[in-house]
């Protein structure tokens, strides 16, 4: 492709994610300072949403279509705590066919927008052995295994820089606050590097091993280039992963996409609370 057509895609991509910006900011009373992209059984934050204001995708100009099993596709607007709130009900992965930067879309315009603070869960496998179903893992890092990376291309100056910082993709202080915020819920959480891959496919034994030794607790097929993008823009981040899984070479059983929803599920309600405390903890 030549240079003339790339910078003229970035163009016309830049121009989609500000008139979705523009179109939200007609929709909504307050610019969100937080944004949560949330996972399976995590309802009950849009539950607590105050003044709520529900846009689904399809209505939004240049918005691509959640195709996931388990994601509605709607942007909730509101209030938590008193802080303003957006929710993102269903997220675009790579799997589907989007591409980087069609996936990450919504992160640009939460930049847009004016978003502070990112808080992304998902669904992964649980490659640590000592890591039992069931429970949340506070990300402290990532591996980006998905064999892209959303900033290729040229840059835009006004989001980012060329070459931006991943020294500290997860914000130590926000992970040290929901650390706080589980802890008085008497919640026990893991700690751990995610990988991301592409999927659709569940990994093999062997695949399972190397990314274990390459230094990743959990696994999935999400959230790696929403935080890239995230970073990129300055935005702080908290990433929990609910394990759904044992991603164990040794211990390996056949899963289905059912079986992974169902546990996030009943994870996603203690995710949820820890969310909600840790809103409450924010300055």
């Amino acid at each position: 492709m030549s240079v003339h057509k790339l910078v003229q895609e970035i163009g016309e991509y830049v121009s989609n994610v500000k008139k979705s910006a523009r179109f939200l900011q007609e929709k909504i009373a307050r610019s969100p300072k937080i944004a949560i992209v949330l996972g399976s059984g995590l309802g009950v934050i849009a539950d607590s949403l105050e003044n709520s204001v529900k846009i689904s995708y399809s209505e939004i100009p240049g918005f691509p279509l959640s195709t996931a099993p388990g994601h509605k596709g709607e942007l909730l607007f509101g209030e938590i705590h008193g802080y303003p709130v957006m929710l993102m009900n269903g997220r675009f992965h790579y799997y589907e066919g989007y591409d980087m930067k069609t996936l990450t879309f919504p992160i640009r315009v939460m930049q847009e927008l004016g978003v502070e603070v990112l808080i992304v869960t998902n669904a992964a496998g649980g490659l640590d052995p000592d890591f039992e179903i069931g429970h949340p893992m506070l990300i402290k890092d990532q591996i980006n295994f998905m064999g892209s990376n959303p900033l290729i291309g040229p840059n835009v100056e006004e989001w980012g820089p060329r070459f931006p910082d991943m020294s500290e993709p997860y914000d130590r202080e926000l992970r040290s606050l929901a650390l706080q915020a589980a802890k008085e819920l008497g919640i026990g959480v893991y700690e751990g590097v995610y990988v991301g891959v592409s999927g659709p496919s569940f990994e093999t034994p062997a695949e399972l091993k190397m990314l274990r030794k390459l230094g990743a607790e959990a696994v999935g097929m999400s959230t790696v280039p929403e935080v890239i993008v995230a970073r990129h823009a300055g935005i702080r981040v908290l990433g929990i992963s609910a394990i759904t899984d044992r991603a164990v070479p040794d211990d390996l059983k056949p899963l289905t996409a059912e079986e992974v929803i169902e546990v996030a599920n009943r994870t996603g309600k203690q995710i949820a609370s820890i969310i909600l405390r840790f809103i409450s903890k924010l300055d």
